[in-house]
């Protein structure tokens, strides 16, 4: 039988182990922007974002920045939506795709 400072030792590392996934877990599922710093210290992020035009036809898109710089955006199939004729888009700003 193992002995009481061995058993000590696997609950410890199984509660750290299962904290850390938790907070892992947590950070996947907030459909928060990813950002991250590269060795150059640019902030690199990713995002969605509809881009609608001007009849209205909204399509969403994964949105890479460098920065303010746009890398990439890359349409989501089958997210697309088509508003009415008479339809405003609510947003402030919907054609800035970096933050500035």
């Amino acid at each position: 039988m193992a002995s009481k400072k061995t058993i000590i030792i696997i609950v410890i590392v199984w509660i750290l182990i299962t904290a850390v996934l938790i907070i892992n877990y947590k950070s996947l599922i907030t459909g928060s922007a990813i950002n991250q710093e590269n060795n150059n210290h640019v902030n690199y992020y990713t995002h969605t974002k509809a881009i609608c035009n001007k009849t209205n036809f909204c399509q969403d898109y994964v949105i890479e920045c460098n920065g303010t710089e746009l890398i990439k955006a890359k349409p989501l199939t089958g997210a697309v939506i088509q508003h009415s004729d008479d339809w405003k888009d609510p947003r402030d700003k919907p054609n800035i795709l970096c933050k500035s």
